[in-house]
């Protein structure tokens, strides 16, 4: 049985079988209200080891949302289910592990809308914005740039916590929010050496 996401949804077994239940409620979800210069900014970012420009990098995994590890976020992507590219104003099912696992853990399902996608010559990448329901209110971004003749994958986000539950356990969450954009950072550096 699929729940209104009005409130965080928390179980502690995977509803994959149910994310396009969730997917076809979510597209229908408002995103949560926020003033990015109240939100609290996190950047991080990792040099990426490659002789090409951002052009000339392969990036379909990223564009198909292959970021976080496996043991830290499952996911279904609207543009995935109707087999096609990412468009501004998609939605993403997020199933958030906590602890980072797939079987022994809370799964949180959340979801996000695309915002913008950043095409450059020296810049690629794209934003998302959460939903109703989401543990957090903000933005994310996700690009790869080119500086300096190297490669850079950042992650930028502005946000605080959505609800009273993620203000309450803010200290636990700023940490594991930390440990997974780390994660990401070495798994999409792990993915871009894979395609070299």
């Amino acid at each position: 049985m699929i729940l209104p996401l009005c409130k965080m949804n928390i179980y502690l077994s995977s509803q994959e079988r149910n994310f396009k239940s969730y997917l076809n409620f979510l597209k229908h979800r408002k995103i949560i209200p926020y003033d990015k210069s109240k939100l609290k900014r996190k950047e991080s970012e990792i040099h990426i080891e490659s002789n090409s420009d951002i052009k000339n990098l392969n990036l379909n995994f990223f564009y198909n949302y292959n970021i976080f590890p496996k043991n830290i976020m499952a996911f279904l992507t609207e543009w995935r289910v109707e087999n096609r590219n990412m468009r501004v104003g998609d939605t993403i099912v997020q199933q958030i592990h906590v602890p980072p696992s797939e079987l022994f853990s809370i799964k949180l399902i959340c979801g996000v809308r695309i915002r913008e996608i950043i095409s450059e010559p020296n810049r690629q990448g794209f934003s998302y914005e959460t939903l109703m329901g989401h543990t957090e209110r903000g933005i994310s971004t996700f690009t790869f740039e080119h500086q300096d003749n190297t490669i850079l994958f950042r992650i930028q986000t502005f946000s605080e916590p959505s609800s009273l539950l993620t203000r309450l356990t803010r200290f636990i969450a700023d940490g594991y929010q930390a440990f997974c954009t780390n994660q990401a950072l070495l798994s999409v550096k792990n993915s871009c050496s894979s395609l070299t």
